[in-house]
């Protein structure tokens, strides 16, 4: 019996406190783990990666609840969606959908519409105390997923970016004319720096060839670290991540100061 909690909450206020009071007050015995509620305001982006990266270490029967819900209040839906080891609750926003695509099956999707499991009135601000909290809470202690509304064919798919190879006119220094080009996806609490590129598809592009990495033009590193301390304290460095993405990094300190780096930022490998 264990809720997930994602949300943009952030910790400052009692938002989180009161979606886990609902949720504990139909059964305190629900087991509640926070993955974060640090995720910038309404960005559906950065809270779908942490989702993928997070979901599958959760035991079987996990029930995953996202609210980072921009649309509250509107016409957007909210969904329950079964795969065969967990569910996942939240608005229909494309939040749920990096994880659902490395689901091998969906076996039910439900949009929620039984106000008999909703907190009444229902505010148009605080879905996720109304709606999303009582419905996890009821789902996890045992309620058929159909009986929270009535049956959807999909869901809305987020358009996250690829990395892509691009053609340029031959390099001045590296005398390559094919890049493989992504961006920054997420900064995380230490400062690193985690692309879009992962692991696989760097190999295929590199081969056994020589690289270099750069951050915009400006080059940052020729090689792929097994761990931080192979860097001088200080210095910057490339790593594949916990999440199996391409990393830019400084050993003991912050790339994100380092290189005065943002999210949506270009890394290029030549």
């Amino acid at each position: 019996m264990i809720i997930s909690l994602l949300t943009d909450f952030g910790l400052r206020d009692n938002f989180v406190g009161v979606i886990k009071g609902v949720i504990l007050g139909i059964d305190p015995g629900i087991k509640l783990v926070d993955i974060s509620h640090e995720v910038p305001q309404g960005d559906i982006s950065q809270a779908a990666f942490l989702l993928k990266s997070s979901y599958k270490y959760f035991p079987c029967g996990t029930v995953h609840l996202v609210v980072v819900d921009p649309g509250v209040g509107s016409r957007r839906k909210a969904i329950i969606v079964k795969t065969p080891r967990y569910y996942f609750i939240g608005p229909d926003n494309g939040v749920l959908s990096l994880a659902l695509e490395r689901e091998k099956r969906i076996e039910n999707i439900v949009s929620i519409t039984n106000r008999r499991f909703f907190l009444e009135p229902v505010s148009n601000t605080f879905h996720g105390r109304d709606i999303f909290a009582p419905v996890a809470a009821h789902l996890v202690c045992g309620r058929d997923i159909n009986e929270f509304g009535i049956p959807q064919d999909g869901y809305q798919q987020l358009e996250f970016p690829s990395p892509k190879i691009i053609q340029i006119r031959k390099h001045v220094t590296y005398g390559k004319n094919r890049v493989l080009q992504g961006e920054i996806i997420y900064i995380d609490h230490f400062g690193n720096l985690i692309t879009n590129i992962q692991k696989d598809i760097f190999k295929r592009f590199v081969g056994k060839r020589r690289f270099f990495i750069c951050l915009g033009e400006e080059r940052v590193i020729g090689r792929i670290n097994k761990n931080y301390s192979q860097t001088p304290k200080g210095s910057p460095l490339s790593i594949f991540g916990s999440s199996g993405n391409l990393e830019i990094s400084v050993n003991c300190g912050s790339a994100r100061e380092y290189f005065g780096a943002s999210v949506g930022q270009i890394v290029k490998i030549y």
